[in-house]
């Protein structure tokens, strides 16, 4: 590989690796042979079609209230509850499994990619257990996860899983809930200081009768919605929720703020603010199209500096799903992957808090280090563990590690991967999984460790193997 083709191959890698879950060395082959603009193109492509997350059909889905009920009706006892809730709570884990799996398919990497950004931009966690509205809620993120932000908006705002975790169902004329407006304008779209409390106050009246059926289904009831008028920035009306959200999206710094979050999110976390404030504008004059403003984040030069390269840490569900994707992962028995998500700190549906992930730095400290670079050896050589995960909330994966999920048993896809360094001399063979899989160029003293542990290898299959897990152990890894 001559340095034209390895600046491409790093340009690529780095592409994929921030607009998908990082690349197969067979995906980089290829792209390095066509124009990087056309790879691009074929990301969007690639995720231009959608199909939904299905673990619950609305018919099946036993609410807590519907379980209740039951019971007292006597069609159930209090043990026969007590597994219906534990079901509901299994069918959020395999809703989890299930988006884990695509984003590791590789195709419509960058819908996921996009999407589990949204997931914690609109942050949302289960409340009693529903896994239909959960499905419903992450389904509506993926379904407008490139498309534009003013349906997303709207779509996520409308979803019972949202309006149940803000408290909007106890939002009515005669017992105003704040918690709903206020989210929706610090989080959502304007960022904190952007508005007054006047306005949350006088929104929270509009967002009345913004409520969901035992079903799913937003319904607006106008017997608990207050018709008065109210003085939102600065203009008077009798306005109602959509109202409301139509004057956020009017306003340029709900552009400006969710385009520093996606900057921050996929180019780097300290902003460049002319760069932002270039494309919030744009971002702003598009009507709030995703797919523009992500093809020329992407498309432009500044991307591919330097000091963006390398410069954002892997949040544990990028670390797994870009393992399984590039090494053609499966897990014999899904769980694990609910077990490394909640020993990293992100466990899909559990946000920690309103806010989302806060990412970055906060992925890393003293205990979760360790487990990552060990993380490849435990999935590639399908090795128990024995650390805890971290608490996340949900109660019924206390016992995950108890029933088996810290057992890893796996199949890596290893013709496929050691097939794409078929033609590589053995004495660059280090650097070219290196270059397939880290940021930076190995350093001499990295090279000499990773090549003395593999020292030992029986044979050309087996030295590819250990070469792998040794610099997928490296901190650099970790990086993308």
């Amino acid at each position: 590989m001559d340095t034209y083709e390895k600046n491409r191959q790093a340009q690529v890698r780095y592409l994929y690796s921030r607009a998908a879950f990082g690349a197969t060395p067979a995906e980089l082959t290829q792209a390095v042979e066509q124009p990087l603009r056309k790879t691009i193109r074929q990301l969007f492509h690639n995720s231009a079609s959608v199909s939904d997350l299905i673990v619950v059909e609305p018919e099946q889905n036993q609410t807590r209230p519907v379980l209740r009920q039951l019971v007292r009706d006597g069609q159930l006892d209090k043990e026969m509850l007590r597994e219906r809730i534990k079901q509901n709570a299994q069918k959020i884990r395999d809703l989890n499994l299930l988006w884990v799996d695509r984003m590791a398919a590789g195709s419509g990497a960058l819908r996921e990619k996009m999407a589990l950004f949204w997931h914690g931009h609109f942050a949302c966690r289960p409340s009693g257990q529903n896994a239909l509205f959960m499905q419903q809620y992450i389904n509506t993120i993926r379904r407008h996860a490139l498309g534009k932000f003013s349906d997303l908006l709207m779509g996520v705002s409308k979803e019972p899983a949202m309006l149940q975790f803000l408290n909007n169902q106890q939002n009515r004329k005669n017992a105003p809930n704040e918690n709903f407006a206020r989210e929706v304008m610090e989080l959502f779209t304007l960022g904190r200081g952007n508005y007054s409390e006047h306005d949350v106050k006088e929104a929270a009246r509009a967002f009345t009768g913004w409520q969901y059926t035992p079903a799913g289904q937003f319904v607006f009831r106008e017997r608990v919605h207050d018709e008065g008028d109210k003085t939102i920035f600065g203009k008077t009306g009798p306005f109602v929720g959509e109202d409301v959200i139509a004057a956020l999206l009017a306003n340029r710094q709900t552009a400006r703020f969710v385009t520093s979050k996606l900057y921050r999110y996929f180019v780097n976390e300290t902003e460049d603010k002319k760069r932002v404030d270039e494309l919030a504008d744009q971002f702003y004059k598009s009507g709030y199209d995703i797919t523009d403003l992500m093809e020329t984040m992407f498309g432009a030069d500044w991307f591919y500096d330097a000091r963006n390269v390398g410069a954002h840490i892997k949040s544990p569900v990028e670390l797994l799903a870009g393992m399984r994707h590039t090494l053609g992962i499966t897990f014999d028995q899904p769980q694990p992957q609910i077990f490394v998500q909640r020993t990293l700190g992100q466990t899909l549906f559990y946000p920690p808090n309103v806010a989302g992930w806060p990412g970055g730095r906060s992925w890393i400290d003293s205990s979760s280090l360790l487990f990552r670079m060990q993380l490849p050896a435990y999935v590639l050589k399908a090795a128990e563990v024995t650390i805890r995960p971290k608490e996340d909330g949900d109660v019924n994966t206390e016992t995950l590690a108890r029933k088996g999920g810290n057992n890893f048993r796996t199949t890596v896809d290893w013709p496929a991967f050691e097939g794409a360094f078929a033609t590589v001399d053995d004495q660059k063979l280090t650097d070219a999984i290196a270059g397939a899989l880290l940021p930076f160029a190995l350093r001499p003293d990295q090279r000499t460790l990773i090549v003395s542990q593999a020292g030992t290898a029986n044979d050309r299959s087996q030295r590819i193997r250990s070469l792998t897990v040794s610099i997928m152990a490296l901190p650099e890894y970790q990086l993308s």
